[in-house]
């Protein structure tokens, strides 16, 4: 059950190598390494990441050889501009895997995993590598691309011997970012210079630890034989799918595999820190609480005609809820709070930048600007994050930091739905905007303390003594919001309501 259940594994992790390669020139190693020496008893040994390495190499040979043939029938190599990382990266690669070999097997195998998660996340942020202004083919270098093919190509090199990549992503940015390269181009001239780097790492590899031959000869025949078909497959659909559409697919496979292989490979440590399990616990009451919301707010959205302002603010008011209502009352730290608030941003812009270009987003979110719903997000749950890391973590007041949250978020949920349809007299004098109004600046005032109200004096005990500084604290909100630039008051309001809230409590 072992032997075949490992075979199976095998498959699989040729199977993403391949598919890595074919796609976004990735090499075998980002896909293969970490599910060999996570998911396969057999490469657990002292010397299994090195032997894990070797045999993505291996793969990588033939596969990156199908890759560049495809690429090339469909002129996407451009060696003029490749040539100086080819010699580099050709000469520095031996060095890399004997200092490898030395490093051992805890010092790879990790640097592998977090690599893959990490270049995962790096292609959802951005799928499309490719400059608004490319170079052309077979342009010639000027001494800024030397210098930079030179730095990298050395750099790049050590990393392909060490870490038994390909330097196929690396090769892939420098090429896109630095020397001007179109996608596919990069990626045909990366997967050249691949099969080179391969074949040599390799055979350093077998040379330095000739026990990978002996011993794991079969699983190498078919990791390079698997690898080598579904990088011909993948490499012909890169070549007639459009730039984005490779790179989403290449991001969500590595993110998930990356973070899954993380998972596993940690988690006895994980499963015994104390503020992990309480940040799991914290998710899980998030997820607990927006699913249902989601499963509302859905229909709401696409079988109703209610007005676009008012569907935003429905997601304000879940956005804000989730925290000040659901998970800081329930949560076992401010450390806790804190970072799992920075855990949703980070999960969840780069999963709103993988899906924006999308039909259905346009009609799902309503947005002021390009991009203006990812990054208010991100500015909301990093602003969670250091109101509750000041107000309950240095000054021990988690109420305090859940009313000013709470305060800011019922508040411009208020102004909004009151203001826009029933603002009648617009608030017009120098630097306000004539845009906002009394009618919902009054709103947000009334709104906003009583939530406060109801924060500290219900749910946080406070005395109702406190009610003159909840009421001054609203007034400086509505002001606040009343100067701040729409893109800002997430910001400006919490922070504002909050310095408020604490020099007078």
């Amino acid at each position: 059950m072992v032997i075949s259940l490992e075979i199976l594994w095998y498959i699989i992790a040729a199977l993403g190598a391949g598919i890595g390669t074919g796609l976004a020139g990735l090499s075998a190693a980002t896909v293969m390494v970490p599910i060999l020496i996570v998911l396969c008893p057999s490469f657990a040994g002292e010397t299994g990441a090195y032997q894990a390495t070797a045999i993505a190499l291996a793969s990588d040979i033939l596969g990156s050889a199908v890759t560049a043939y495809t690429y090339g029938k469909n002129k996407n190599i451009d060696l003029r501009r490749g040539w100086i990382m080819l010699v580099c990266i050709l000469t520095m690669c031996t060095v890399g895997s004997y200092v490898a070999f030395i490093a051992g097997n805890m010092v790879l195998g990790s640097f592998t995993l977090f690599l893959t998660f990490f270049i995962g996340i790096r292609f959802l942020i951005k799928p499309d590598t490719t400059r608004k202004e490319t170079s052309a083919k077979g342009e010639k270098l000027d001494w800024k691309g030397v210098a930079v093919s030179l730095f990298f190509g050395l750099t790049i090199g050590f990393g392909t011997g060490f870490v038994g990549t390909g330097g196929g992503m690396m090769m892939l940015v420098v090429f896109t970012a630095f020397l001007g390269m179109e996608l596919k181009t990069a990626v045909g001239t990366s997967t050249f210079i691949m099969t080179f780097t391969a074949l040599i790492a390799s055979v350093s590899h077998i040379l330095i630890h000739p026990a990978i031959l002996l011993e794991k000869w079969d699983v190498m025949l078919l990791c390079i034989a698997v690898a080598t078909v579904a990088s011909l497959v993948s490499a012909r659909f890169a070549n007639k799918a459009d730039n984005r559409t490779v790179g989403l697919v290449t991001g969500a496979v590595l993110t998930l595999l990356g973070g899954s292989m993380l998972l596993l490979n940690f988690f006895p440590n994980i499963t015994s820190t104390p503020l992990v399990i309480q940040i799991a616990g914290c998710l899980g009451r998030l997820v607990l609480y927006i699913i249902p919301c989601v499963l509302i707010l859905l229909p709401v959205r696409f079988l109703t005609k209610v007005p676009s302002f008012v569907f935003r603010k429905l997601l304000h008011i879940v956005a804000f809820t989730c925290f000040t209502v659901v998970m800081m009352p329930a949560a076992g730290s401010w450390q806790a709070a804190a970072l799992t608030s920075v855990i949703i941003a980070v999960v969840i812009y780069p999963l709103l930048a993988a899906f924006e270009g999308r039909s259905w987003y346009a009609k799902l979110f309503v947005e002021k600007s390009s991009g203006e719903i990812k990054k208010s997000l991100l500015m909301l749950f990093f602003m969670f994050a250091a109101v509750i890391a000041f107000a309950w973590g240095l000054l021990g007041k988690s109420y305090i930091a859940a009313a000013a949250i709470l305060m800011w978020g019922t508040g411009d949920a208020a102004a909004a739905l009151v203001g826009i349809p029933f603002g009648r007299h617009k608030v017009n004098f120098p630097p306000i905007n004539g845009g906002k109004s009394w009618e919902g600046t009054a709103a947000m005032l009334l709104v906003s303390f009583l939530a406060g109200c109801g924060m500290l004096c219900i749910w946080g005990g406070y005395p109702y003594g406190i009610i003159p500084a909840v009421l001054l604290g609203a007034v400086t909100g509505a002001a606040t919001e009343l100067f701040s630039p729409s893109e800002w008051d997430t910001v400006t309001v919490p922070v504002a309501v909050l310095a408020v809230l604490l020099l007078l409590l």
